[in-house]
């Protein structure tokens, strides 16, 4: 039976709390997108039993209604038309759910959306930074006092060791660089301009944010001379809040202008007018204000700590973190140096070192605690590699990977950091130089004080991991699946979500006219004579088309039964209900993995309905097991009609047009294109017991 569209399009309204509990919708090629205000008045089951409704389910903060394509665009017109819904794209939908939740969540959502794309540089970064600190400490000590390391005592490790904290280095001191690019793609605006912005904030023309208290007691520091102001040439390096706000402001106006502005016009002008803008508010305004903040903050720490005593370590401890997240903690060596510098006359040394430290160790442990519960593989090798990296003194990989993300492992790390910071105050422990703040951080604290050190970060460790480790067990289990750590791939979740519903698989009575295949696979289609194996590519298994993977599972094509499938989980036959039947073949010789790689969601005898899961493959393990993943779809019964019409191009999410099997018109044949006085002649298919197809059949099995 036909959808009654205006039926299904009404009980969802109804079901989902009315119109007026929809804040935005939009819809892809399968689903209903719906950004709602309450999900208190959704009624979740209801829909899920109703019998043209293939599932729900949440992801992206939209409450998402699988319909099916074809359907879909009609059901959501309806809600339009005559339910008064809010209709808008599927970008402004994704906006509007980004602005659910609190501002608080809002601004880590933006920060991790930000900050996961860069992460492998972080990680890497930081973990090569830690070798460079155990190369360069100074684990030895002279006859004199003094302390040499490794590079010192086996000079030849010295260019080996430049070489790592030059590469090691080079994601932090450009960090801006990374962080405009990546912004810019958050913000909506180019990409290239974000970079060129991020790249002007750390140019050799200015004078490093590393080298301003040096520069500052020389002298050298040069200025320009700008609406009658004196900016100071200045650069950002390692920072992040000042870049952030830049490359919202660049995107605002890049945006504004794009509006304005069309053709040639648009072209010359628009990225002219906005870096050109842009950058002087950059160095007159937003570079200046952000320092200012910094230089307060920094200030204002220092006042608490020699005022408060243990209860200011307690308070430094508890935001050296956040203030790490904002790269504000950049400006702290200014405070350090003179600290340090008056220990020649008495001073007991810098207290900031100690404290960032146990902060270190703090978020290093909750990561690592994270580490250990986590039965997801991306979020155990962020929470690892961070975790490890933090520990010795590179904490923005574990805070931004792991710990914000999950917000309840930076929020203990925050607790733990500051028992530390009381610690260090109560035991007066100071450094007598800068180093890596971390557990190799003992070589620049003053000898007597190192023993004290040492204990107080093997007390945070403890609490930090002790504590994540017992919160993770209990509530905060849910979170360690991934959910938070990665975004959701949508269309692996729909996948999911219709399996659940397959026993309960009932074919409308328009499947027998459906002549539509679609693409099992997110990827790239191709021509079936692009496939690099012969026997495909020149037809003798059927006509078709072939789609290059970029992720996911491989979902049905058709509406219809599962005639065969290999115990391998590469290869699969499909019989529609309108009579077409396919060979899904899942990569090239991938027959050879014996099944590694493949978790197979079907067996032979199961209905499925388009996009129901056939198998979860990973890719990334078959291209490095080095077999090609190029997936050809092919029409094994093509005797039985009149060729195919390709549909798909370029770039396919599942359940796309890939082609459309044409039906053969000659006289007395029936609507599926048989015709049933001639059944011997139909060619044998995958399913066939025939000798010729088990020639078939190895035919497939070789490639």
């Amino acid at each position: 039976m036909a959808m009654d569209h205006a039926r299904v399009a009404k009980d969802v309204l109804t079901y989902v709390g009315g119109a007026d509990n929809i804040n935005a919708a939009a819809h892809c090629a399968t689903r209903l997108r719906l950004v709602i205000n309450d999900m208190d008045k959704v009624d979740q089951k209801a829909l899920d039993k109703d019998p043209d409704i293939k599932g729900t389910f949440i992801a992206g903060g939209m409450f998402q209604i699988i319909v099916g394509p074809g359907d879909v665009d009609i059901v959501f017109d309806q809600m339009v038309q005559t339910g008064g819904v809010k209709e808008v794209s599927k970008d402004e939908a994704k906006q509007e759910a980004a602005k659910s939740g609190n501002v608080v969540s809002r601004f880590i959502k933006v920060i991790a959306d930000i900050f996961v794309p860069i992460l492998p540089a972080l990680i890497a970064g930081g973990l090569m930074m830690a070798i460079n600190n155990v190369l360069t400490a100074g684990f030895f000590e002279n006859a004199d006092g003094t302390t040499y390391g490794l590079t010192d005592r086996y000079t030849w490790l010295g260019d080996y060791a430049d070489l790592i904290n030059l590469v090691s280095s080079a994601a932090f001191a450009f960090l801006p660089v990374l962080v405009g690019f990546s912004a810019a793609k958050r913000f909506g605006g180019n990409v290239y301009l974000g970079a060129a912005m991020g790249a002007a904030m750390v140019s050799t023309s200015l004078t490093s944010a590393y080298d301003i208290q040096t520069a500052t007691e020389a002298g050298t520091i040069e200025t320009w001379q700008l609406f009658g102001l004196s900016v100071d040439k200045i650069g950002y390096q390692a920072m992040v809040i000042p870049v952030l706000c830049v490359v919202w402001i660049m995107s605002a106006i890049e945006k504004w202008l794009h509006k304005r502005l069309s053709g040639t016009a648009d072209f010359l002008l628009t990225p002219l007018i906005t870096l050109l803008v842009t950058g002087f508010l950059t160095f007159v305004i937003v570079g200046p204000l952000t320092r200012e903040l910094s230089d307060g903050i920094t200030a204002g720490l220092q006042w608490l700590y020699n005022t408060a005593g243990p209860l200011g370590g307690l308070l430094f401890g508890l935001v050296y973190s956040p203030i790490v997240v904002t790269g504000l903690h950049q400006s702290f060596p200014a405070v350090e140096l003179p600290l340090i510098d008056q220990m020649r006359t008495g001073g007991a040394g810098s207290f900031i070192f100690p404290i960032a430290s146990m902060a270190n160790v703090a978020q290093g442990a909750v990561a690592l605690a994270v580490f250990f519960l986590t039965k997801d593989a991306k979020l155990k090798g962020l929470a690892g590699a961070g975790g490890a990296s933090a520990v010795f003194g590179i904490t923005e990989p574990a805070i931004f990977g792991v710990n914000l993300r999950l917000r309840w492992p930076f929020f203990i790390g925050l607790g733990a950091a500051g028992i530390g910071g009381a610690l260090v105050s109560l035991l007066d422990i100071h450094s007598q130089a800068l180093g890596a703040a971390g557990f190799v951080g003992f070589v620049s604290i003053v000898p007597d004080d190192i023993i004290r050190y040492v204990f107080v970060e093997l007390v945070v460790f403890a609490l930090a991991f002790g504590a994540a480790f017992a919160y993770g067990t209990t509530r905060g289990r849910a979170s360690l699946a991934g959910d938070e750590a990665e975004d959701v791939d949508e269309a692996e979740l729909e996948a999911e979500v219709m399996a659940e519903h397959a026993e309960a698989v009932e074919f409308s009575e328009d499947a027998a006219d459906d002549f539509l295949v679609a693409s099992p696979i997110q990827g790239q289609a191709l021509p079936l004579s692009e496939v690099e194996d012969a026997t495909f590519a020149s037809g003798m298994l059927g006509p078709g088309m072939a789609v290059s993977p970029a992720e996911g599972p491989v979902v049905s094509p058709v509406d219809g039964e599962v005639i065969a499938a290999f115990p391998t989980g590469h290869a699969y036959g499909l019989r529609s209900v309108s009579g077409i039947e396919l060979l899904v073949h899942v990569g090239m010789d991938t027959v050879q993995l014996d099944g590694e790689h493949f978790t197979p969601k079907v067996k032979v005898g199961d209905k499925v309905l388009r996009g129901m899961p056939l198998v979860e493959v990973d890719w990334s393990a078959v291209k490095a097991a080095g077999y090609k993943t190029v997936t050809p779809v092919v029409v094994s019964n093509a005797a039985s009609f009149s060729g195919i019409e390709e549909k798909g191009s370029g770039t396919l999410l599942r359940g796309d047009e890939l082609f459309v099997v044409a039906t053969t018109s000659s006289e007395g044949s029936d609507t599926d294109g048989n015709d049933p006085e001639a059944e011997d002649d139909v060619a044998p298919s995958v399913s066939d017991d025939s000798e010729t197809a088990q020639e078939k059949e190895g035919a497939v099995e070789v490639v």
